[in-house]
């Protein structure tokens, strides 16, 4: 199984698919989710990139040390990924908490990222949100993640899909027992020691940028979407009707034409500005 060393010695794993000769492209996941929330996507960018999806520290099979956790860490832990498999840079796909990890990405290696998507994600804290997670810390530590599990629930899965699959939350709990509370916990420090000056930063991006936001997503609202979108220069915005937080499963198809449509202009726009350089030099 692939796996590579952090800075600070944290072991952290990672899964290679697709086209090995095409455009890489890593992608990052949320709070207390692994690689595999990726699976969708990976099975149809698989004909024509080159993907590379990790379980951030504290999730998945990657080391979960004790501690609050920092997103600059986090994101320096993604490039860790592009170093060992001797990528120099790469589209680069977040979603939720990944989001933000892709952001900061972007900002401390812009010459690693070819383009960004950021999907489900904001750039600010909300009062309320600060608290909701601190409320989900606090259950994974005190009653379980599968309590925890049910509580995020409702805040993840879009009503439609909720009712349909209620049923199915009580037998999650012991899955989430794969994901050890001081580990989630730790996440959620991570998220909420991000300072808002995040958002000052953004117009330094300068390159090709995806914001995807579902209508019905109440962790991320559009309004978060619409922000980032507007601090990033170029950057285009797609609201995928009916969609909530977790659209890339629930949604996958739309999320999927979505995203290969966007790393389609974004790879042409690069042949485009590599030719430009080629005739200049000539």
């Amino acid at each position: 199984m692939p796996f590579v060393r952090a800075s600070d010695g944290i072991r952290l794993h990672y899964r290679e698919s697709g086209r090995r000769t095409g455009p890489p492209v890593l992608m990052i996941q949320g709070l207390g989710a692994d690689k595999h929330l990726w699976d969708l996507q990976r099975i149809a960018l698989a004909p024509w990139y080159r993907t590379l999806a990790l379980d951030n520290r504290g999730a998945g099979r990657s080391d979960k040390p004790f501690g609050a956790y920092s997103l600059e860490q986090m994101a320096d832990d993604a490039v860790a990924v592009l170093d060992a498999n001797g990528v120099d840079d790469a589209h680069v796909v977040g979603a939720s908490m990944g989001g933000v990890i892709a952001q900061l990405v972007a900002l401390r290696h812009p010459g690693r990222v070819r383009s960004l998507t950021l999907a489900c994600t904001a750039c600010e804290h909300h009062p309320w949100r600060r608290e909701l997670l601190a409320e989900w810390a606090e259950t994974a530590q005190t009653r379980g993640m599968g309590a925890m599990t049910a509580e995020a629930a409702r805040w993840v899965i879009g009503p439609r899909s909720f009712r349909r699959l209620a049923p199915a939350i009580g037998w999650m709990g012991p899955l989430a027992l794969a994901r050890p509370p001081h580990a989630f916990a730790g996440q959620v420090a991570g998220i909420l020691s991000i300072d808002d000056q995040l958002a000052a930063q953004l117009p330094q991006i300068d390159v090709p940028t995806l914001v995807m936001v579902g209508n019905q997503d109440i962790l991320t609202p559009r309004g978060d979407a619409e922000h980032l979108a507007e601090l990033i220069p170029g950057a285009e915005l797609a609201v995928i009707s009916g969609a909530a937080h977790g659209f890339m499963i629930e949604h996958a198809t739309t999320f999927n034409s979505l995203l290969l449509g966007f790393l389609r202009r974004a790879e042409q726009a690069r042949r485009a500005t590599e030719a430009e350089r080629h005739a200049a030099v000539g």
